[in-house]
């Protein structure tokens, strides 16, 4: 198991290639992207069991949120799974990798997503064909506090608990900025535990760039319940001048801010 300070340092690397990758690209969603960095890394560099030789008996990882796909491209480079020439090609005339994801581009890109509200519901279907199966696998999804307004988000917030989908496990990215505003102002879902935990779901609150915090989360026993993990993140965590700024959700990263921007990660202990 790494140690606390080990996931930092990783987290710290990808949130480098993201901006690297961004300027590259000069693609969107940077904020959105660096805001689930450390919940992605503590999935896939404590949580998810992922064995190469045991492929078939994996953990389920599907990012709802998909416009955050550079975190995740990040990630998996880090682990291994996608080459640095494969990366720096992101959204770019014959690269592979999309700036939502396509399933096909990658083995561990477990489904295609970018429509808001849909991955959380493919994750949910996959947990309860491994319940029916009597499999031992776990599913995991990644979803926006701005995709919670999604109906189709309580439309399965209703139905994965009658299913009894203990091996279902949520994560909803909560930095409190969407494309046009704060979540909280637009369309507000607080009190957002109590509303979880009414649908019938096990639901629990966390720092969501604190490693500790995050794996008691995910060690926490599911009860019976398919359980939320409501982390509170910043958007565009880890760069000074884009942390709680909307307009990241949006702007392009220069040659000039690039560096900037890896000034302000190295900076960060």
């Amino acid at each position: 198991m790494l140690s606390i300070n080990k996931l930092k340092l990783i987290a710290k690397e990808a949130r480098k290639l993201i901006i690297e990758v961004a300027c590259l690209s000069k693609s969107a969603h940077v904020g959105s992207s660096l805001s689930c960095v450390d919940l992605l890394v503590s999935l896939y560099f404590h949580q998810l069991k992922l064995q190469k030789n045991k492929w078939a008996k994996r953990d389920i990882f599907i990012l709802s949120k998909a416009h955050g796909a550079m975190a995740l491209y990040s990630v998996l480079r880090l682990k291994g799974f996608i080459s640095d020439s494969i990366l720096r090609d992101y959204f770019k005339n014959n690269g592979t990798l999309p700036a939502h994801l396509d399933r096909f581009t990658n083995k561990a890109i477990e489904a295609s997503a970018g429509s808001l509200g849909h991955g959380f519901n493919m994750a949910l279907g996959m947990a309860y064909s491994f319940k029916l199966k009597g499999k031992n696998r776990k599913v995991y999804s990644l979803i926006g506090d701005g995709e919670s307004q999604e109906g189709s988000i309580w439309e399965g917030a209703l139905f994965a608990p009658k299913l009894g989908l203990d091996n279902l496990t949520v994560i909803m990215d909560h930095n409190n900025l969407q494309g046009y505003g704060r979540p909280t102002e637009i369309c507000c879902f607080e009190p957002v535990i109590k509303k979880w935990e009414a649908f019938g779901w096990q639901a629990c609150r966390v720092n969501g760039h604190s490693f500790s915090e995050i794996i008691t989360a995910f060690n926490k026993p599911n009860k019976g319940k398919p359980k939320i993990i409501i982390a509170d993140t910043c958007k565009g965590k880890g760069v000074s001048f884009m942390e709680n700024q909307m307009k990241w959700h949006y702007f392009i990263v220069t040659e000039e801010l690039k560096n900037k921007a890896l000034n302000c990660i190295c900076r960060e202990i």
